[in-house]
């Protein structure tokens, strides 16, 4: 399990390269159990709200009439941004990899094409 833990923070400190991105968690999207973290924790958010913030938007997806799983959140101000991004795994339920970005380092495109990129990374 160690050697497991050590490749999971590795992955999730490598995701601080990123641009503007100044806290990472990876957390369960039921439960809302932490699996690691990198950088800002306050920056990267809740495990619980994450996950409950990503099931409240499902639903009202859902709701409105949208299809299929829920890819991403993007929540912006005028200084931060803060991003979820669901990432299937083969068996289990689905994790959210959570970042919190500075908006005056962070190009928003290029940063949800960069951790979208590297959020599989997260799990190999």
């Amino acid at each position: 399990m160690g050697e497991m833990s050590t490749a999971l923070q590795a992955s999730l400190d490598r995701l601080l390269d990123s641009p503007g991105v100044t806290g990472v968690a990876l957390v369960d999207a039921v439960t809302g159990l932490t699996y690691g973290t990198a950088g800002d924790l306050a920056e990267a958010g809740d495990g619980p709200e994450a996950s409950e913030l990503a099931a409240l938007v499902a639903e009202r997806l859902g709701a409105a009439g949208a299809e299929g799983e829920l890819e991403s959140v993007v929540t912006t101000s005028t200084a931060r941004l803060h991003v979820l991004f669901s990432v299937a795994r083969p068996a289990g339920d689905p994790l959210l990899l959570t970042a919190g970005l500075d908006r005056d380092r962070a190009n928003v495109a290029l940063a949800l094409r960069s951790l979208g990129d590297r959020a599989r990374e997260v799990l190999a």
